[in-house]
């Protein structure tokens, strides 16, 4: 009885200090997830909006189911805009352009996304490097600027009749020049390239020649495209064609609605003549 007494007690002792035990184990770590069976995430999609390898943007949603972009998945360029101002900022002072109320005229900067930009205006061309400037335009190799931007080995602009400090300021390589010598900011080449195409420049002030989205109205807020956005400044006569920018394929024209066969509706005027 006494041997049954004394197991007794001993289960009892077991049974109140074993959870206390098991309760001061840390607790096991998570499996790790399983990284095949992960959703993978889907790549960005880019597309530019008027030159390729100059005014890329990314995909990306203003509001739940608003891109701010459509890509093109034939051409890879931009179809349409959800906001035409975004990322956008005001223009700045342009000669003539009184007429539009301040701010109505936008760009979107481009300088933040040239890569080398910073590296031509602080390290290789600050004024005191190199100490010297060339004496003629004749071109002279020079491996690093060609390794950078390999179109300058053949510079396809002015035929032959200008060079790079004809566009980039002396002192400051990464402003352009205006026609006093004053610097000029990557973002309004408008105020170079006018000096030499001062017939386009009052096209595209005018409306005419270049592209920009936004307000119908006249005067209404713009977004306005520069003249490097759509030019390669570097190729600009781009080889035997001589054209100024590469085109790209168009569009399928779009599909008529069910039960139409034709649209030579399109041809007829809406009041009858």
């Amino acid at each position: 009885m006494k041997k049954l007494t004394l197991s007794a007690m001993l289960l009892t002792l077991l049974c109140s200090v074993l959870p206390a035990v098991f309760a001061q184990e840390p607790a096991a770590a998570p499996a790790p997830a399983d990284a095949a069976s992960a959703p993978a995430q889907p790549p960005d999609i880019i597309c530019f909006e008027s030159r390729k390898g100059a005014s890329e943007v990314t995909k990306r949603d203003l509001k739940p189911g608003w891109p701010n972009v459509k890509c093109s998945s034939k051409t890879g360029a931009v179809l349409w805009w959800g906001d035409p101002f975004d990322g956008t900022v005001s223009m700045g002072d342009m000669p003539l352009l009184g007429h539009i109320p301040k701010g109505n005229a936008v760009v979107k900067p481009r300088s933040e996304k040239l890569a080398i930009l910073p590296l031509c205006g602080v390290a290789c061309h600050n004024g005191l490097v190199p100490p010297t400037l060339p004496k003629t335009k004749k071109p002279v190799p020079i491996p690093t600027m060609e390794g950078l931007v390999p179109e300058l080995k053949n510079l396809q602009h002015g035929r032959e009749r200008i060079w790079c400090l004809d566009c980039h300021h002396t002192n400051q390589r990464n402003k352009l020049v205006d026609n006093f010598g004053d610097p000029v900011s990557i973002d309004q080449p408008q105020l170079l390239c006018g000096k030499c195409h001062g017939d386009k420049l009052r096209d595209w002030r005018d409306g005419i020649h270049g592209k920009r989205i936004g307000e119908w109205v006249s005067t209404g807020k713009k977004r306005w495209f520069t003249c490097t956005e759509c030019h390669n400044p570097h190729n600009v006569q781009d080889g035997a064609r001589n054209r100024g920018f590469i085109q790209i394929a168009p569009e399928s024209p779009p599909q008529l609605p069910k039960g139409m066969k034709d649209a030579k509706h399109e041809l007829e005027h809406a009041v009858a003549h």
